[in-house]
């Protein structure tokens, strides 16, 4: 399955970890903004992480109760300690024991950044770097470019003992 059908104009893709699910799609703009909120109200998304500058006014989603957190980095590049940082305190926040959150996360296109995001959760439940990116690029074709593979290869968990993250 390379993504979800929908009515969005590229198809977003999901991705599951053993305790959360992503959805991974391109960014939405005011304009197509209902069409997302829709995809996301089937995936029942609470969180949303914007992974690129601002398309659209957040109101919408947050009226309807998705917190949408901006965590921008460089188009084909790789996170900064501080959005690492951040994707892992909403990871954590957004776990759930009694079953599993759809947290929403795109980029400008949703092959890079985005599934960059998608492969640190990975890789914090303890995949592999380079069965991540397959993994997610199973789901989604043409996702994280040869620098951010190496951003992965190079990436060290940031678990402590026992306080697990995913």
């Amino acid at each position: 399955m390379t993504g979800v059908r929908s009515t969005l104009p590229n198809p977003a893709s999901l991705v599951e970890s053993s305790t959360h699910r992503f959805l991974i799609f391109d960014a939405p703009n005011d304009d197509n903004l209902q069409l997302y909120i829709n995809e996301l109200r089937k995936y029942n998304i609470s969180h949303l992480v914007r992974a690129c500058d601002p398309t659209y006014s957040t109101e919408p989603l947050q009226s309807i109760g998705i917190q949408v957190h901006d965590m921008p980095f460089p188009d084909g590049g790789a996170p900064s300690d501080s959005v690492v940082e951040n994707w892992l305190k909403i990871l954590k926040d957004s776990y759930k024991k009694d079953g599993k959150e759809t947290v929403g996360v795109h980029c400008v296109a949703g092959l890079g950044r985005a599934p960059v995001l998608v492969a640190i959760a990975l890789i914090e439940g303890g995949m592999n770097p380079l069965q991540a990116v397959e993994y997610i690029r199973e789901r989604r074709r043409g996702s994280i470019n040869i620098k951010q593979i190496q951003y992965l290869k190079n990436y060290k968990s940031k678990k402590k003992g026992s306080c697990l993250i995913m």
